[in-house]
């Protein structure tokens, strides 16, 4: 029998009283006495849930068990009642039991009969427990999910970015009012349809249906962006992403989209302030070039060798200048669109060999030797002839740059699944390994005690970057210090069209 069980036992006899804390007493039980009915129910009202099971006797002077009953129930309907039945008849216990006894047990009884009955209710009481505790769990559990589901919705629905939720049938089952707004769709056309039928941007709806069909467990978030609206004017970010349980199943997608009109229109405002100011700077600093080559030709008069230095070291800055100007203007062309403008079949080879003729008389200075590599036939590519030569140019120009005295640069092309490959490799200072990372950044120069008095403006491989991207192709790097470096450029194949031989 469980410890801390509390009976109260409601008799007018004494000694009924004292046999029924004996007996209950040796098992553990804590046994309050009553007299009379009219003291058992002050024990209840003190505390009603304090006791665990009531013993009442039926016959009492005064207050009768019957009534004594009937404000039990009153006062809580769920404790159990276990009558005692004496001089009485089985009738009254069985009228008793219909008024909500839980059992009853006729005197005289043997301690066993007591210890049986009273075992029964307690299994019963702790099965009433059980069931209460687990019904208002459920009931607090259903409170937290509501209050839950009202505190995430609420956040939700005041978050400036827009939220899509879709469950693993591609049905969208979470927006907010920011989403709406942003893809200019209304909140019902969004919420229980599937993606492809809620007039999404069709680059944002396959992204949501390819997230959904992602394999593997690894995180992959997916980042576009994209217009919205006739006019074009308004820019989205959208970030999708699956959504996995514990055991990496996909059960839905998220989307956030942020509106980044404004910074669209900040970058144009930037762009177009760089290539004005570009463009105006350009004509004056090619005429003073110009006027330091006339004066250091002496077409303006002898100079000594100090003037000619200062000249010299003049004019070298002056190039530097122009050749930022260059790339911040061709920089410009990139971010409007304007970079690759015509589009024909090209041989590579041809465009490499004109640039490598170009390169040599810097190369002879530093005695570096440029060998160029290519098989007899060459598939031929789709491209700008303008932005290949500028690409080449950088590249073979770095290599040249790169490498000390006496050194050599390897220009490779080669047919490979479909693209053109162009290495360009060298056997110079090589790239730390931190530095990788960002070498195609805008602006970005790698700087060390051999780079120190090399010029450039940072801006090569960036350009060189983005127009190979123009041109759905990928450039690649492959250094170590001190060993060299070997820039790899892949560029599609011209489809239909024949290969180029030199």
């Amino acid at each position: 029998m469980p410890e801390q069980v509390k009976i109260l036992v409601i008799d007018d006899e004494q000694i009924m009283r004292d046999g029924c804390i004996r007996i209950l007493c040796k098992k553990g039980c804590s046994v309050v006495p009553a007299e009379n009915g009219a003291d058992g129910l002050k024990e209840l009202e003190k505390s009603p849930e304090a006791f665990d099971i009531i013993l009442l006797d039926l016959m009492m002077p005064g207050m009768s068990g019957m009534e004594v009953l009937e404000k039990i129930r009153v006062l809580d309907d769920s404790l159990l009642v276990i009558v005692i039945t004496g001089y009485a008849t089985v009738e009254s216990a069985v009228e008793a039991m219909k008024k909500g006894a839980y059992d009853f047990i006729a005197k005289p009884f043997a301690p066993d009969q007591l210890r049986i009955v009273v075992k029964r209710a307690l299994e019963r009481r702790m099965l009433q427990k059980e069931a209460e505790f687990l019904r208002s769990e459920r009931e607090r559990s259903l409170r937290d999910v509501a209050t839950e589901k009202s505190r995430v919705k609420t956040i939700i629905n005041c978050m400036g970015d827009g939220i899509l939720v879709c469950d693993r049938d591609s049905c969208i089952v979470l927006t907010n009012p920011a989403a709406s707004r942003m893809l200019e769709i209304p909140e019902s056309r969004l919420l229980g349809n599937h993606v492809s039928r809620s007039n999404l941007h069709r680059d944002l709806s396959e992204t949501i249906e390819g997230s959904l069909r992602t394999e593997g467990s690894a995180y992959s978030s997916i980042s576009q962006e994209f217009s919205i609206g006739e006019s074009g004017k308004m820019f989205l970010r959208a970030h999708t992403a699956p959504v996995r349980n514990d055991r990496g199943e996909i059960m839905g997608a998220v989307t956030v989209l942020q509106d980044i009109s404004y910074l669209k229109e900040l970058d144009k405002m930037k762009s177009e302030f760089i290539a004005m100011v570009a463009h105006e700077l350009r004509a004056p600093i090619a005429t003073v070039e110009q006027q330091l080559t006339v004066i250091l030709s002496s077409m303006a008069g002898e100079l000594n060798n100090t003037q000619g230095q200062l000249i010299a070291r003049a004019k070298e800055r002056t190039r530097g200048v122009l050749t930022l100007i260059k790339d911040l203007l061709d920089l410009s062309k990139i971010e409007a669109g304007k970079m690759v403008q015509y589009k024909e079949p090209l041989s590579l080879a041809e465009v490499i060999t004109r640039v490598a003729e170009m390169m040599k008389t810097d190369a002879e200075v530093k005695n570096i030797r440029i060998d160029f590599l290519f098989p007899e036939n060459i598939p031929t590519i789709h491209a700008d002839r303008n932005s290949m030569e500028g690409i080449f140019t950088n590249l073979i120009s770095n290599a040249v740059k790169y490498t000390p005295d006496g050194g050599k640069v390897t220009i490779a092309l080669n047919d490979h699944s479909g693209f053109v490959k162009v290495s360009v490799a060298d056997n110079g200072i090589g790239i730390k390994s931190e530095d990788i990372p960002r070498i195609f950044d805008r602006f970005y120069r790698v700087k060390s005690s051999e780079t120190r008095q090399i010029v450039g403006t940072g801006l090569g491989l960036s350009i060189v970057k983005s127009i190979v991207e123009a041109h759905l192709g990928t450039i690649s790097v492959e250094s170590a210090e001190g060993q060299g470096t070997t820039f790899n450029v892949l560029l599609p194949k011209a489809v239909g069209l024949a290969s180029c031989g030199e």
